[in-house]
């Protein structure tokens, strides 16, 4: 009688085990966020929101509520491509209200780039979406930037089109 105890004991341990080390990674996949650096005036509440929203959809934020116009230049970004903050996440540049999926399929795709921008402070970008705005969207672009290969600068191309 002892015996069978014993066995199913240990059986259902076993069990248990594999079921925890099938889930673990499961688990973790779940749980790793991609880092994300963001630099922005303090004040700004559109910011937050991109923030809130970059958070839900898997980065973890580091936030420098420091302004951004000076990382933005150290980077190489020119102001006319600038929007009210800056992001550094996987060794690229995000300028503005660039929506999550962009940001994704850029670290995916991993082009030869400085990073994505959308440039200004379009309504209905993601930040710019609140229920203040009375679900105006505008269009956008993000743009792909580029570093020039001969002299300074940069170049852009439409690395997405949002004209809903």
């Amino acid at each position: 009688m002892q015996t069978t105890t014993t066995t199913r004991r240990h059986v259902l341990h076993l069990l248990a085990a594999a079921a925890s080390t099938i889930a673990l990674p499961a688990l973790a996949s779940k749980t790793a966020k991609t880092p994300m650096e963001v630099w922005k005036d303090p004040n700004c509440g559109c910011c937050k929101d991109w923030v809130a929203i970059m958070e839900k959809s898997g980065f973890a934020v580091t936030v420098h509520d420091t302004g951004n116009n000076a990382v933005r230049a150290k980077l190489g970004l020119p102001s006319n491509l600038g929007s009210c903050h800056t992001a550094l996440v996987g060794g690229y540049l995000i300028e503005g209200h660039v929506p999550a999926a962009d940001v994704h399929k850029l670290l995916k795709e991993k082009p030869k780039a400085l990073g994505i921008t959308v440039p200004g402070m379009p309504v209905g970008s993601p930040g710019m979406d609140g229920p203040e705005y009375g679900g105006r969207k505008d269009p956008f672009d993000v743009l792909l930037v580029s570093k020039n290969l001969m002299g300074s600068g940069v170049s852009t191309s439409v690395f997405s089109s949002y004209r809903s």
